[in-house]
């Protein structure tokens, strides 16, 4: 990997390890952590109010958990051990249904049950952040739980006649109407977004726990996003489908683009099959590829396309800006892509100058298409958690350690 490690990259390994020890990491240490109730608040929003009473969400307590284990793991400091102990209590005591399995989607401030459907997205987000404390602990706890996690998705959403996972269910693991992770999502049994966030929460449990029915189902995912999600005219992964993969979806997500292309290939790859990698590697290039067309001449990423439209939102979320940096950064170390390499450093650039708060701490939730900073959005909360721009930097300090 010295191949890696230049002047250009050595400047980018500089400031994003700044940018996560010097200010990410302690806004979420020092802003978000709940010391009257438990674990960490729900909420500040986009003008930096902290909202003490809002709803606590599953995903943002895992995604905690997750980056601030991995960040000990990675670095070693004590207090980040310490946050990734008080995420892993708080999942397992609170957001774990001892009756029925599972973790609730959301609790009240107060920590009890508010919202108890079982969607897998939340389920695989567990699995990531319980799995990467047992690496970087060893916590046997931490690592049965992703086991039992991992046996709930398998029994309850796992299509055994179609293949793939379906999308949600009630708190006791029967059908249910509205599977939705969120208002602006279409009602589908299945869905690109829920089936990259197994996949990439078996790949994490699988580098811990080498079960051969966890091998079979994480081929069974990249099988999945080859043969039924990618589009293979254009490239891109179409969002939702119902039971029988009939694509209902006519959007392009450019950020789910780049994050599936790095996250497909770093699945392959802990699989350790040679003949899986080399299909997968066709495919990473390809997507990475069809994404660049949401590349601006700032750097930035934009959102999305509706294809049947034509029209663009052209806003710069924080997360697609992440993801960019890292996949376009895994086209250059893996397959030598200096163009992927321009990308990636153009795109931290653009991070560094627009979307990071330099007085209040994190990242702006995006700028708008006209460039205005966009505060209606939360800077902490149910979807606004430290694991993208924190992964982003995880990344690359561990891939170019």
């Amino acid at each position: 990997m010295n191949q890696l490690i230049n002047d250009r990259t050595k400047v980018l390994l500089d400031e994003v390890h700044t940018e996560l020890t010097e200010h990410i990491l302690p806004f979420w240490m020092n802003r978000m952590r709940d010391t009257q109730k438990g674990g960490f608040y729900g909420q500040i929003t986009g003008a930096g109010e902290l909202k003490r009473n809002a709803p606590k969400g599953g995903i943002l307590n895992a995604r905690i958990l997750w980056t601030f284990s991995a960040a000990y793991r990675i670095l070693g400091n004590p207090a980040y051990l310490e946050t990734a102990t008080r995420a892993k209590d708080y999942l397992l005591d609170f957001f774990r249904d001892i009756e029925y399995g599972g973790i609730y989607w959301a609790l009240d401030c107060d920590g009890k049950p508010l919202d108890t459907k079982k969607q897998i997205y939340v389920q695989g987000f567990a699995i990531y952040g319980l799995s990467e404390h047992y690496r970087a602990t060893g916590d046997q706890e931490a690592l049965e739980a992703a086991k039992e996690l991992f046996r709930i998705i398998e029994k309850y959403s796992y299509d055994t006649e179609l293949g793939g996972y379906y999308e949600a269910f009630t708190r006791e693991w029967e059908p249910i109407a509205d599977m939705r992770l969120s208002d602006k999502d279409a009602n589908e049994k299945k869905t690109m977004n829920t089936h990259l966030h197994v996949l990439e929460p078996y790949t994490n449990l699988y580098r811990a726990w080498k079960d051969p029915q966890l091998a079979q189902q994480l081929r069974h995912l990249i099988v999945v996003f080859r043969d039924k999600i990618l589009d293979r005219k254009s490239k891109h992964l179409n969002l939702f489908f119902d039971e029988n993969w009939n694509c209902k979806s006519d959007v392009v997500s450019y950020g789910h683009d780049i994050e599936a292309s790095w996250l497909l290939h770093e699945a392959a790859i802990v699989l350790g099959d040679p003949e899986v990698l080399q299909k997968v590697e066709v495919v990473v290039k390809d997507i990475a590829q069809a994404a660049e067309e949401g590349i601006q001449q700032d750097g930035s990423l934009i959102y999305e396309l509706n294809r049947g439209t034509g029209e663009y939102d052209r806003d710069r979320h924080w997360w697609p800006q992440a993801e960019s940096v890292i996949g376009y950064f895994n086209l250059y170390q893996y397959f030598g892509d200096q163009q992927a390499l321009e990308h990636t450093l153009n795109n931290w650039n653009y991070i560094s100058r627009e979307l990071v708060d330099p007085v209040d701490g994190e990242w702006f939730w995006s700028r708008k298409a006209d460039g205005t900073i966009n505060r209606s959005d939360d800077k902490a909360g149910f979807w606004k958690c430290p694991y993208h721009n924190g992964r982003m930097c995880l990344e690359l300090i561990e891939r170019m350690k």
